[in-house]
């Protein structure tokens, strides 16, 4: 059985740095792309979906300060860290470059190619 997660505030950004392989500036590029927008789950009314929304606030997470995170910040960085786990678990078999499986990660700031 894995470790439990550090739930400090510290713990919870290592946790997060860790889950996130993407830059804010590749990951910018990345939410720019149709790719990026056709992925994920959208609701009953449709419009941009829960990762490519995600993806949003990563961006500016990333761009943050430890000093100058919120709860709420840390609660989405959090959410993030189980999504990825959950997502990677799930993987398909074969060449996953072109699939949903990779874009939506990537929608939450993990690129499964990246080396």
């Amino acid at each position: 059985m894995a470790p439990a997660q550090d739930p400090s505030p510290s713990g919870i950004v290592r946790a997060f740095k860790r889950a996130v392989n993407m830059t804010p500036a590749q990951l910018q590029k990345w939410l720019e792309t149709e790719d990026s927008k056709t992925v994920g789950f959208k609701g009953a009314a449709g419009g941009e979906s829960v990762g490519h929304r995600s993806g949003r606030r990563i961006v500016r997470l990333l761009q943050k300060k430890m000093g100058d995170l919120t709860q709420g910040d840390l609660a989405h960085m959090r959410k993030v860290v189980g999504y990825v786990k959950r997502h990677l678990a799930q993987r398909p078999d074969g060449p996953v470059r072109d699939t949903p499986w990779r874009h939506s990660l990537m929608n939450w700031g993990h690129d499964p190619a990246r080396r």
